[in-house]
């Protein structure tokens, strides 16, 4: 069994127009930037994207709103793009947001097979706006759907040629659940192992989630925002 693919191009070759992408990361930290810039260069439109941000004007995500690739976001954080806020406010991009520990457990309910779950977070908010609610013990609920994508893309540190993967630091957040919830999940990865060479007690994605891995290259790294001391 060998899920190794040439590059990011020969990954999203079967993207189509319209699909739902679920893209792992934090901030700039653990995106997939060689897969997002392969999808630039194939110019596929109207995706709508489901991600912790929005990236930056010139980065990430960010890189395909300037080509007005996405038609809708789904994210819990997109204040570092002023792009992303033109474009809302002129009406050329939707964005559904969501609490962020919403978020993570939508995904979380998507790749465990469960459709809905109530969670108290943003009763009484916009929200909860047209959403069913219900109250367990004397407190308020709101009923959240899961979510999940045609297609994942994750970031990993190191991976093997089964798929498995290990993430490190704060790459691990959004990328492990989002491995779990869409019907095609390709990684790339910083270094690309031979088996055995990983712990299997410190795999955090096993490979049985993993379509498509491929060892990417030029990882800029982007720090968001750089704060140092005077």
């Amino acid at each position: 069994m060998d899920k190794r693919i040439a590059s990011a191009d020969a990954a999203v070759a079967n993207l189509t127009d319209g699909a739902t992408i679920l893209m792992g990361g934090f901030g700039l930290c653990g995106i997939p930037e060689n897969l997002i810039a392969a999808v630039r260069r194939k110019g596929t439109k109207g995706l709508t994207i489901v991600s912790n941000n929005a990236g930056v004007d010139d980065f990430g995500i960010g890189l395909l709103l300037q080509q007005r690739q996405v038609k809708k976001m789904i994210s819990t954080y997109v204040g570092e793009n002023k792009l992303f806020e033109q474009l809302v406010l002129s009406g050329e991009l939707q964005v559904e947001l969501n609490p962020q520990g919403t978020l993570s457990e939508r995904l979380r309910a998507g790749g465990a097979g469960i459709p809905a779950f109530y969670t108290p977070t943003g009763y009484g908010t916009m929200v909860a706006d047209n959403k069913e609610t219900r109250e367990f013990d004397g407190r308020q609920y709101v009923l959240e759907r899961a979510l999940r994508g045609n297609f994942a893309f994750i970031k990993a540190w190191k991976g093997d040629r089964w798929g498995n993967l290990i993430y490190r630091k704060t790459a691990r957040n959004f990328n492990p659940m989002m491995a779990t919830a869409a019907d095609y999940v390709i990684a790339e990865v910083e270094e690309l192992v031979e088996l055995g060479e990983l712990d299997a007690n410190q795999v955090h994605t096993p490979g049985i989630f993993i379509d498509a891995i491929f060892q990417g290259q030029n990882y800029v790294k982007r720090i968001e925002r750089r704060t140092t001391r005077k």
